[in-house]
């Protein structure tokens, strides 16, 4: 029973009183339909109104055509927007939440690919999104962009906004106008600090007197301490100092990375936590008007109390926590912190689908953009209570067993192991994982405060299932791994030469302790993702020479998605892990792997103990097949359906229980 003094104490905004001190931050969700939002955007801000969130900040707006970066950004320039965002803004301010819209121009990093329109910057530099670059503006150009801004804000307030905050994080184009890296101008628009600033000043002032007083401005600004050329923290309190004194914005929100380090824009559990903290604490000082708002992998209500009882920051911002739990406030509020379902700062499903230009999701909530379809992260009672198995206890069964019991139904959960989590839960013992560890842990107190039956160390087969006479069979039993050490490399080799000889493991081998290793191994990945780049890393602490071997152009090929791979492969190169790429393994011999280079053809030795195979497992259909034989018709969910990463197990296991 934790109490959160420092977060529940209410904050005046200008003409707004906070009810809290927790803000739902921007984030482009990317659910824009023809550049409109519709309803699974409106339900979407909704529940995280409903939820607690004192404020949110709707994604960004783009101001002009030069400024789109997303497929799904919202329309530029045009009033279409104002009552799809009427819609979208009137039902979070009824439900408690002060609106804001974000607006923003990325400068040199726009997508060209879907804006079709030239890149603008102060001095023509390039791209750090893609290999573009762009062309130096004219006066006109930002006069132009100033008025896009301003017209910006304006339909905002006319859709009901409370406010707008203007985007100049990241490296974006108003923080490449107060670089001197990016702006090399020699007119009133580049040089001193007074003209690095002018164009942000400037359109503040402008909205300020397009809007009126009763409007609230914000600035959203980061920290980058790791780039040479980035603004250090002395150059950002003077910009924000200089602002905050012309009096020209409410709040400053302060988050981390920008476009010269996507691995601390948004932080995985591989970067430290309350990452925007020390910037908010060395620009508090200099805002006597604004409020300042630390935003960047501030997960938890326990972060931000303490970082608010710091002192650090006015606000905190808690973008993916409340993501993964949309109710996190409010369960906070009630001194219910064990419920709260924990953000894995995985990235896979939200900036994992965003940088592949989807719509985002959230692994541990598939609710996440499908609140107006699912009813939101809430679950209506069922009018005829069931009795369910649900075998294995994996993600999938988990959240097939929560969400079928949350809804009324009688539930039993058999496992064959002596603990819930499957592989799942051998994936939280790869290094800085323990998150999942953590939401194995928030299952477990779910399902025990749901009364479903847990039976571990239980294997079902066909007559155990028809025996207990359930009304439904869910099936979550998982995969396993081939065992033949086929590679999709060699389609035409159906089991490794050399296998018979031994110590031939599966990751799951390792990281359950099955495997007993010698000091040098080969682990060769085909995935390209945790699976097996995370068991290099758990082998590599433990002091093993690891030589890790992929099909692939280079490690981590699907971690890119989740902006996670460069923080991986720096992990890896200081443990001494050996690269190989684009190659297979031809034979595994009494000396080592033989390997060959799928570029040249050329073949080489590389001298180790054992091998770790990280391919792809198979779905073992018997179990079905013989219950479909007795007139039984399970559900397969998680990888007993396909083998797949856990988001999909999870989104099986509630849409099935939702059916229920």
């Amino acid at each position: 029973m934790q109490s959160y003094t420092h977060i529940f104490q209410p904050v005046k905004l200008r003409h707004k009183t906070l009810r809290n001190r927790v803000v739902f931050g921007a984030h482009t969700t990317n659910m824009a339909r023809s550049g409109l939002p519709g309803a699974a955007h409106s339900a979407y801000y909704l529940e995280r109104a409903l939820g607690g969130a004192a404020m949110i900040v709707v994604e960004p707006m783009p101001v002009h055509a030069s400024a789109i970066l997303t497929r799904g950004n919202f329309l530029h320039s045009s009033d279409a927007v104002i009552p799809h965002f009427r819609e979208l803004v009137q039902p979070c301010q009824e439900a408690g939440a002060v609106m804001i819209q974000q607006l923003y121009h990325v400068g040199a990093h726009g997508d060209q690919d879907n804006s079709w329109h030239a890149a603008w910057s102060p001095s023509g530099g390039p791209s750090y999104h893609d290999s573009d670059g762009s062309h130096a503006m004219s006066e006109a150009e930002i006069e132009e962009t100033i008025e896009g801004f301003v017209q910006a804000a304006i339909r905002c307030q006319k859709a009901g906004f409370d406010g707008v905050e203007v985007w100049a994080a990241y490296h974006c184009l108003l923080d490449q106008f107060w670089t001197p890296f990016s702006n090399q101008r020699d007119d009133k628009w580049g040089g001193s600090l007074e003209n690095r600033t002018r164009l942000s000043r400037e359109i503040l002032r402008r909205i300020r007197a397009a809007c009126g007083e009763n409007f609230i401005i914000g600035l959203s600004v980061n920290d980058e301490p790791g780039v040479a050329v980035a603004l250090s923290r002395e150059s950002m309190k003077d910009i924000v100092a200089l602002h905050d004194v012309q009096g020209l914005m409410d709040y400053v929100t302060v988050g981390s990375g920008s476009y010269f380090d996507f691995s601390r824009l948004i932080p995985s559990f591989q970067q430290a936590e309350m990452l925007g903290a020390d910037l908010a604490e060395t620009l508090r000082p200099v805002t006597g008007q604004a409020l300042v708002i630390a935003e960047s992998h501030i997960r938890t209500p326990e972060n931000a109390n303490t970082l608010l009882g710091a002192g650090q920051a006015d606000l905190v911002s808690i973008v993916r926590g409340q993501i993964a739990d949309p109710h996190l406030v409010n369960k906070a509020a009630q001194s219910r912190s064990g419920d709260i379902r924990g953000c894995l700062s995985c990235n896979q499903q939200c900036w994992g689908r965003r940088g592949r230009d989807y719509w985002i999701s959230c692994l541990v909530n598939p609710s996440v953009g499908r609140e107006a379809d699912w009813g939101g992260d809430r679950f209506t009672a069922t009018v005829a209570p069931k009795r369910i198995l649900v075998v294995g206890g994996g993600p999938a069964g988990l959240e097939a067993a929560r969400v079928a019991a949350e809804r009324g139904h009688q539930v039993t959960l058999a496992e064959a192991g002596p603990s819930l989590g499957g592989q799942f839960r051998l994936a939280g013992l790869q290094p800085r994982r323990a998150q999942i560890t953590d939401l194995i842990e928030w299952y477990e107190r779910q399902l025990g405060s749901l009364g479903v039956t847990i039976q571990l160390n239980t294997y079902f087969d066909q007559d155990d299932i028809l025996a207990q006479r359930a009304d439904r069979v869910i099936l979550a039993t998982g995969s396993q791994p081939v065992g033949t050490g086929f590679q999709k490399a060699f389609p035409h080799v159906a089991t490794l030469p050399g296998l018979e000889r031994g110590h031939v493991w599966s990751c799951e081998d390792v990281l359950a302790g099955r495997a007993r290793l010698g000091r040098d191994v080969v682990v060769l990945d085909e995935g390209g993702n945790w699976r097996g780049c995370g068991t290099a890393w758990y082998l590599a602490e433990r002091n093993h020479q690891v030589t890790l071997v992929t099909p692939d152009a280079f490690i981590g090929k699907e971690l890119q998605r989740s902006a996670t791979d460069a923080d991986l492969r720096r992990s890896l190169a200081k443990l001494s892990v050996q690269f190989v790429t684009e190659a297979a393994v031809t034979r595994w011999g009494a000396q080592g792997a033989e390997i060959q280079s799928l570029l040249t053809g050329q073949r080489s030795e590389i001298l180790a103990q054992d091998l770790i195979m990280a391919t792809p497992n198979f779905a073992d259909m018997s179990l079905r097949d013989s219950l479909l034989s007795k007139g039984c018709a399970p559900q397969l969910i998680g990888d007993a359906n396909a083998p797949r990463l856990a988001a999909q197990a999870i989104y099986e296991g509630r849409s099935v229980a939702l059916t229920l």
